[in-house]
């Protein structure tokens, strides 16, 4: 099945669903431009296509090659140094102005319930080596929304993709009120550009505990951290839970070891909803050049794979 052409020239949308549940997704970054239940916006989103084509807030976007930062816009692999774009100061973030919410992919309609979006990266975009594929398969399953993702490079390269949905649950107002549980006691130590050290510190009651269900308003200068999932957790429990006054609950579920958290506390423009609070899992950042972090360099033997679970309920 073709998608629909959307109203911006070049993007396509197309639109699948499952019994109460509906999602618009953009071959533009493989965006998901909205997602509802039973009518409710569960996301922010632009209502014109044509947004996305310059909202520097990923909105809704698949976001790499390497999400998040990257130090001083470089890394050394295997003895060789690779300069990428510089797009945030002297930083990469979330894979440069090149990167994957800044292209346009190929997509494919598969079944009422499922699209396919793919792309190919060519070496040196961005900077980063090596030529990979990349899928992303999106689809709806009763109550869930489920993206699996997949990345098939020719040469070793980091890889560290992520969903950059912003999660509002039907509240206009924002969400500060609603609740937020993470499966996480520890969290990753940046600087003020927002670059780790290198060290993973302890919660311990310091305003980012969420490993008891919190409101994310409790948080009085924001989140925008990194939080690192628990070892010893349950691989099939969720990593994250986000309620909201209503009784509308978001469960996640991921096999990634940690999440950026945004409460979206810097968003102005105005947009389908007024604040979201983005659960973003990834590999960790910067993890190119902090060798203590866990490696997010990927083979042609050993290609990347990501599968991220979003289920909706009502109390």
């Amino acid at each position: 099945m073709k998608p629909e052409t959307g109203k911006a020239s070049g993007i396509e949308a197309a639109i699948i669903t499952d019994g109460d549940m509906r999602v618009s997704v953009l071959n533009y970054g493989a965006i998901t431009l909205g997602w509802w239940y039973k009518d409710v916006p569960l996301i922010l989103g632009f209502e014109d296509p044509n947004e996305y084509l310059t909202d520097t807030r990923y909105l809704g976007a698949i976001v790499g090659r390497v999400a998040n930062r990257i130090s001083g816009a470089t890394f050394d692999l295997d003895g060789t140094s690779f300069e990428l774009n510089a797009n945030e100061g002297k930083n990469t973030l979330h894979g440069g102005d090149d990167g994957l919410s800044k292209q346009f992919w190929e997509l494919e309609q598969i079944a009422q319930n499922e699209v396919l979006l793919s792309y190919v990266s060519h070496d040196g975009e961005g900077g980063f080596p090596g030529n990979i594929r990349f899928e992303v398969r999106i689809r709806l399953q009763g109550s869930r929304l489920v993206y699996s993702i997949t990345a098939q490079p020719d040469r070793p390269t980091p890889i560290s993709i992520t969903q950059h949905n912003y999660y509002t649950l039907c509240a206009a107002e924002g969400v500060d009120e609603h609740k937020l549980k993470l499966a996480s006691n520890w969290y990753l130590e940046i600087d003020d550009q927002g670059i780790p050290s290198g060290r993973v510190l302890p919660i311990n009651g310091n305003g980012l505990d969420f490993s008891t269900p919190n409101t994310i308003g409790s948080a009085s200068e924001g989140i925008d951290h990194f939080f690192c999932f628990d070892h010893d957790r349950d691989p099939n429990a969720p990593v994250a839970e986000i309620t909201s006054p209503s009784g509308l609950a978001l469960t996640v579920y991921s096999d990634q070891p940690g999440a950026q958290v945004y409460s979206g506390y810097e968003l102005t423009k105005p947009r389908r909803g007024s604040r979201g609070v983005c659960i973003e899992p990834s590999g960790y950042p910067n993890a190119p050049n902090i060798s203590s972090f866990p490696s997010i360099i990927y083979t042609p033997e050993n290609p990347y794979r990501q599968e991220l679970i979003l289920e909706v309920s009502e109390e």
